[in-house]
């Protein structure tokens, strides 16, 4: 690798992808739902949610940053639209039943779909996320999911 060494104490940990949004306390309680997170913290700028029971920080959370100017992605993305920067994939064991509960939570089916073992979902801000069908996966002894 290259020449640079990390100083032995400093520390780099993932502590939570961000997402902006106009509401994000109304975001941070749809990712909660989602995935059976705790809402860690919130105010009228950011919220943000985690694993429960764990010490915030202590597992990489899903941050939400309010932005009154935020336009959703278009997805697929169109030239001389909106694009996504990034996107979130979750690991599921039962892909029908985990779309089933996203749109319980209030997540909608993206129009268009490109295979059958992940869904891409918008979330309420209309963010596309993937539920993965990954069931081998998570059955391996090398997975985690907390």
């Amino acid at each position: 690798m290259g020449g640079f060494n990390m100083a032995d104490d400093l520390q780099i940990k993932l502590y939570a992808f961000t997402l902006d949004c106009r509401n994000p306390y109304e975001l941070a309680k749809f990712y909660a739902a989602l995935l059976g997170w705790e809402i860690a913290f919130h105010d009228e700028e950011f919220a943000c949610v985690g694993a429960p029971g764990k010490a915030q920080g202590a597992y990489p959370g899903i941050l939400f940053q309010k932005n009154a100017q935020h336009e959703a992605p278009v997805w697929p993305q169109t030239l001389g639209t909106q694009q996504q920067q990034a996107h979130m994939d979750f690991a599921v064991n039962d892909l029908e039943q985990a779309v089933r509960h996203a749109i319980s939570c209030g997540a909608k089916p993206a129009e268009k779909q490109f295979s059958d073992s992940w869904r891409v979902m918008l979330d309420p801000a209309g963010h596309p996320f993937c539920l993965c069908s990954m069931k081998p996966v998570i059955d391996s002894p090398e997975f985690a999911l907390l």
